[in-house]
């Protein structure tokens, strides 16, 4: 159905992909009521879930995948990158995997052979 939609806009790369029921932006009424949003997430114990939560995994997942911020912005329709980067909330295993991978660097044989050793400061 996406598929469909995108290629039929082709030509139109600004139209809206899904509009309401009157041909303009889909107001967030319409939305809870058509998804059955409060059932669904009351189903899978998610009661405290927002759909703008949704947002927030949706532009975190995109820079995990490497979409730079500049990006982003103009995904989420942003005007400032501050307010994009509030967006989004780095996975804790990735950032200890980065802490891994830097501390593997500095000790690795090469990292001697080419720069200054570690040392103390007191």
């Amino acid at each position: 159905m996406l598929l469909d939609r995108i290629q039929a806009r082709k030509d139109k790369p600004d139209a809206r992909l899904f509009v309401g029921p009157r041909g303009g932006k889909i107001q967030t009424g319409v939305l809870r009521k058509a998804t059955h949003w409060d059932a669904v997430v009351a189903a899978l114990g998610y009661e405290h879930l927002r759909r703008h939560d949704l947002r927030h995994t949706g532009l975190t997942w995109f820079a995990d995948a490497g979409v730079p911020i500049h990006r982003l912005q103009q995904i989420a329709g942003h005007t400032d990158p501050r307010i994009t980067q509030r967006y989004l909330h780095p996975d804790i295993v990735a950032l200890q995997a980065d802490g891994d991978m830097l501390s593997a660097h500095l000790r690795s044989p090469k990292r001697s052979q080419i720069g200054p050793k570690l040392r103390l400061v007191q």
